[in-house]
């Protein structure tokens, strides 16, 4: 087994193809193939299934996959320790979160402070953020209503309470707060699956013995809220991620508030990345 072998092997498998790894190695297609067989053919396994126009990995190649990730990961920390400065003049980090709101004052002194590390910024919610960060697509996640691990790092942000709203016109925009017997009779807006507000508000919904049926599921925020200030019915938001005016109505839902709780995370076998460290040490100075 060779470096150039397991190197070859790990760039098809991310790429999702060997003329697409070649092209990121500069080399020629049937060179990446002919390291990929040899490696395939050494040991006697079949790496990727290579009846499909796309390549696939077997079993076997996406274990070995978890252990390639690991492997340049740590050679990329390798590079980051003997090139620091390099790392934050000119490095990458790329953050997922399920609301960016609760780290713009990270990312403004991180900007100030690196100004040459490109930032690349998605958005998702808990289950593809902690997808994206097993998998080496994220560096960094900004979720919520994640168990402490010992596979990751975390830094609690803060908690806030979901809210419900409507449109400014909406019959109920006058309500002081809405019971959840109210929002079973309403037109509602949720989320999709998968969305932490989306289950956090049935949840509690059903401790009332109450079950919420939405009229439009939609995915995204963004896509709440514009259905929502069309008056087409009642959205749920973090209260610190509700944007006041914009035709907009804040309700309060009635008993103890539903803390939406964020937090910052990576994989702890990459805490200690240059770009990821700096990013995290100044989170931690903001926060505390």
């Amino acid at each position: 087994m060779r470096y150039v072998q397991l190197r070859a092997f790990h760039h098809v498998a991310i790429a999702g193809g060997f003329s697409r790894a070649a092209e990121e190695l500069r080399l020629t297609q049937p060179a990446i193939s002919d390291q990929v067989g040899k490696l395939e053919a050494e040991y006697d396994v079949q790496l990727f299934d290579r009846r499909r126009k796309q390549v696939a990995l077997t079993p076997m190649g996406e274990k070995l996959l978890a252990v390639t990730h690991r492997l340049f990961d740590a050679e990329g920390q390798a590079l980051d320790l003997l090139s620091e400065s390099r790392a934050l003049r000119a490095g990458q980090l790329r953050l997922v979160a399920d609301s960016i709101h609760h780290v713009l004052h990270v990312l403004s002194t991180y900007r100030e402070r690196y100004p040459g590390v490109q930032m690349t910024v998605w958005s998702g919610n808990t289950e593809t953020g902690l997808a994206q960060l097993s998998s080496y697509d994220a560096d960094i996640a900004v979720l919520g209503d994640v168990a402490p691990s010992r596979d990751f790092e975390m830094i609690a942000l803060n908690a806030t309470p979901i809210i419900a709203f409507v449109a400014a016109g909406h019959p109920v925009a006058t309500r002081p707060s809405l019971t959840f017997a109210e929002l079973a009779e309403l037109p509602l807006v949720m989320r999709e699956l998968g969305s932490r507000t989306r289950r956090l508000v049935e949840q509690r919904a059903g401790e009332h013995g109450v079950a919420l049926r939405y009229a439009i599921e939609v995915e995204g925020r963004e896509a709440v809220r514009d259905i929502v200030a069309t008056g087409a019915g009642v959205g749920f938001v973090s209260e610190a991620e509700f944007v006041a005016g914009e035709g907009l109505t804040r309700i309060p839902l009635s008993g103890p508030p539903i803390l939406m709780e964020e937090a910052l995370i990576c994989l702890s076998e990459r805490r200690e990345s240059k770009t990821i460290k700096a990013f995290l040490g100044i989170a931690r100075a903001l926060t505390n």
